[in-house]
């Protein structure tokens, strides 16, 4: 997986009103929940600021990444677990991000790439990606920056489902029947098909 880095502020100002003036001047509000745990054992939340452009590359991106997080100086690995967006305007409102260590598992979202020629689309076929990510549990370190799938013996009317791959280092939380990618039979296809009966 690739890393970037992400340089933030910590921040004493909570509540709406400190988040109102965090985006007047162009920051993203946002919380590090940390591998420490409180007496209650719940996660350890840091709050902090990051520039809307220091967030860019991270956000805006089909990529993954395990951040490079510094906040005033401290610096840790994160990950970005939940994004919320404005529902008009589209910009970004909050970031959650997740400390990770190289021996806990964490849960990840990796976008899916199909390679290959698919034997279906030979005969006339449209491949379809159904699914764009799926979800897995590993350690940051085995997480790949796209879970590749070879399509090559995907025939006409055929599909791959989830419970159909495995990948090494890597649980695959998705329902075992989602469909991932599939040979559509288009009106050619059959077509050419009742021309050979």
């Amino acid at each position: 997986m690739k890393t970037i880095d992400v340089k933030g502020t910590a921040r004493t100002e909570l509540g709406k009103k400190g988040t109102r003036e965090i985006r007047k001047v162009d920051a993203v509000p946002c919380i590090l929940y940390g591998v420490k745990k409180d007496e209650n054992g719940k996660p350890v939340a840091t709050p902090f600021t990051v520039t809307n452009d220091g967030l860019r590359n991270l956000v805006y991106t089909p990529h993954i990444y395990a951040v490079n997080l510094d906040i005033d100086g401290q610096s840790c690995k994160a990950i970005m677990k939940e994004i919320q967006f404005h529902p008009v305007k589209d910009n970004i409102l909050h970031v959650d991000f997740y400390q990770i260590s190289e021996d806990k598992p964490i849960v990840m979202e990796v976008p899916v790439a199909l390679e290959g020629l698919a034997e279906g689309v030979r005969a006339g076929g449209k491949l379809q990606l159904q699914v764009r990510k799926l979800k897995v549990k590993a350690t940051y370190d085995k997480i790949p920056e796209k879970l590749v799938i070879n399509v090559t013996n995907l025939g006409l009317g055929k599909t791959i489902k989830v419970g159909e791959l495995s990948f090494e280092g890597l649980e695959i939380l998705n329902a075992k029947e989602t469909v991932v990618c599939g040979v559509k039979l288009t009106r050619a296809a059959r077509g050419a098909a009742a021309a050979v009966k």
